[in-house]
This record gives structure tokens, C-alpha cells and sequence, in this order.
């Protein structure tokens, strides 16, 4: 699939457990997620999501015993 029309970073704004909130910066990678959406990583590559056109985010675990929580808030980066 070509994704030019994607952004090339999101910020993915997660809940904590004090009072506030965590954002990931995430930059697409050259893969693709299964529903044919490029694939965002953190600088780590521990924090992956696939990220539609639409915003909607489908995270992905980069190990074993991962149980991602979905973010509250999606945004695409402005440099």
C-alpha cells in the first residue's frame, strides 16, 4: 500500500496512574499493520501502533507478555 498521504509522526497521549497523562512520540516505520496501515514506532521500538488514515490506533506488541493500553488521545507531530 503507498502511504504518502500519512503523517510521518503522532503523538500518542496515554492516561497515568497519578493525575495527568504520558505522550510517545511515534514515527512511521517502512512496515505496514495487517489492515494495510503503516506502522509507528518510539525511538525504543517498544511502543508500535498501526495507525489508520482515520485515526483510529491498533498498538502492537514488539515482545511477549506485552498488554498495550490503547491511548486516550491521538495527534498527529507538527515539527
Amino acid at each position: 500500500m503507498n502511504t504518502p498521504d500519512f503523517p510521518d509522526s503522532y503523538e500518542l497521549v496515554f492516561e497515568t496512574t497519578d493525575e495527568g497523562s504520558d505522550t510517545v512520540l511515534v514515527r512511521r516505520t517502512t512496515m505496514t499493520g495487517a489492515g494495510g496501515s503503516p506502522v509507528y514506532a518510539d525511538g525504543t521500538g517498544i511502543v508500535r501502533a498501526e495507525i489508520s488514515q482515520g485515526g483510529e490506533v491498533r498498538m502492537l506488541a514488539s515482545g511477549g507478555h506485552q498488554a498495550h493500553v490503547a491511548p486516550l488521545e491521538v495527534h498527529p507531530h507538527r515539527s
